[in-house]
């Protein structure tokens, strides 16, 4: 009796042992064939021009469209049919358009991970670009907040275009006076991140020492301005070149990071707004008060992990560490754009150029961006 009950529990085992098996393998399967799926880069057509339709004479624009994953060559610059607003929306001309991390992220596909929500194998959207400010051509039924005329910026898909449509509820707000349409198309992404990082997950307060690692690019620029305006002890990270550029901007300290490296200073943050992740989430606490905070904006570069490095080694510290390790996905939001609007019109916050290219040069520009080296943001002029 007890050998028959012990063959049975060891066939039990037996089965158990292969079900799990079984189970790791296909789960390794389904894991190999999602990475494949992710990372599957479909060819870009023979001819891209046969993917854009050709509208009337008269109704074109010229436009930069995405239709496979890949270089700046891999895009089209090319005429697309003009669009005309229905129901709640704007026709922007567009005067200027920004170039961020994103774009060039975005036509690569890269990470891959991003290509779950951007399509599989090739881009579902083909508009490109998002960082706009213009004119407003026209308006459709039902708008009420903007009319023809109005000097607009904002962010909204497809802003690499002579013309873009934009609905009243985007994110879109008035362009101050005094600030050009070159200055305004900086501001959504960069501006908006930068904003969100300090005051709402940094929740930054005056007096507080806030430290801003990489200080000299597009987020970074607006970030030191706007923890200065906050009241805010700022200090930020760049390289020798920017050290001088930074202090402009309101900065108390810089630290070369080619010669020093603020973890080993005896200085502590409150806050620290991190867009390089040059240092894991953990070491970064060494710098930081008991109850300080790190708000992870951006990370390294890579197909796979890359930018998300970051926030999951933050995850898994979290559960060591006293301080608050917090991740920034920003929104963009008429709200935020509208405030942004009233620090620029005050001359509290001023937007940091750093080069202007034609919009006929979109892959020259995205590669400059590309580099990282880019010191504020970098432009496209579409009508100057």
């Amino acid at each position: 009796m007890v050998k028959a009950r012990t063959g049975r529990n060891t066939a039990a085992m037996k089965i158990l042992f292969r079900t799990i098996v079984a189970l790791l393998l296909i789960a390794t399967a389904g894991g190999i064939f999602a990475a494949y799926q992710l990372s599957r880069t479909s060819p870009c057509p023979a001819d891209q021009s046969s993917a854009l339709l050709v509208a009337p004479e008269g109704k074109t624009m010229m436009a930069v469209r995405q239709h496979c994953y890949g270089p700046p060559s891999s895009l089209v610059y090319a005429p697309v049919p003009r669009p005309a607003p229905g129901p709640g929306e704007l026709l922007v001309r567009v005067h200027a358009a920004g170039v961020n991390p994103l774009d060039w992220h975005t036509m690569r596909g890269s990470p891959y991970l991003m290509r779950l929500g951007s399509g599989f194998g090739a881009p579902d959207e083909s508009r490109f670009g998002v960082d706009f400010s213009g004119v407003v051509s026209e308006v459709g039924s039902g708008v009420t907040r903007f009319k023809v005329g109005d000097r607009v910026f904002g962010g909204a898909t497809g802003a690499f275009a002579e013309f873009l449509l934009v609905r009243e509820n985007q994110a879109i707000s008035l362009v101050p006076e005094g600030i050009s349409h070159q200055q305004a198309a900086a501001v959504a992404i960069a501006g908006l991140t930068a904003l969100q990082a300090l005051r709402d997950k940094g929740q930054l307060q005056a007096g507080q020492k806030v430290l801003i690692n990489g200080a000299s690019g597009g987020v970074g620029s607006f970030a030191v301005q706007l923890a200065r305006h906050l009241g805010a002890e700022v200090y930020g990270v760049s390289s020798t070149r920017n050290v001088r550029r930074v202090l402009a901007l309101g900065a108390q300290r810089v630290f070369d990071y080619t010669r020093e490296s603020y973890l080993d200073s005896d200085e502590l943050f409150d806050l620290i707004v991190d867009m390089v992740g040059n240092h894991s989430p953990l070491a970064n606490t060494a710098a930081l008060t008991p109850g300080g905070r790190l708000v992870i904006v951006g990370g390294p570069s890579g197909d796979w992990l890359g930018p998300v490095t970051g926030p999951l080694l933050a995850m898994l510290s979290k559960p060591f560490v006293d301080q608050e390790m917090v991740i920034l996905l920003a929104q963009l939001n008429s709200a935020d754009l509208d405030t942004m609007a009233e620090l620029m019109d005050t001359g509290a916050v001023t937007p940091l150029l750093d080069s202007r290219y034609p919009l006929a040069e979109y892959a020259a520009a995205l590669t400059h961006s590309e580099t990282g080296r880019a010191r504020g943001k970098i432009i496209l002029d579409i009508h100057p």
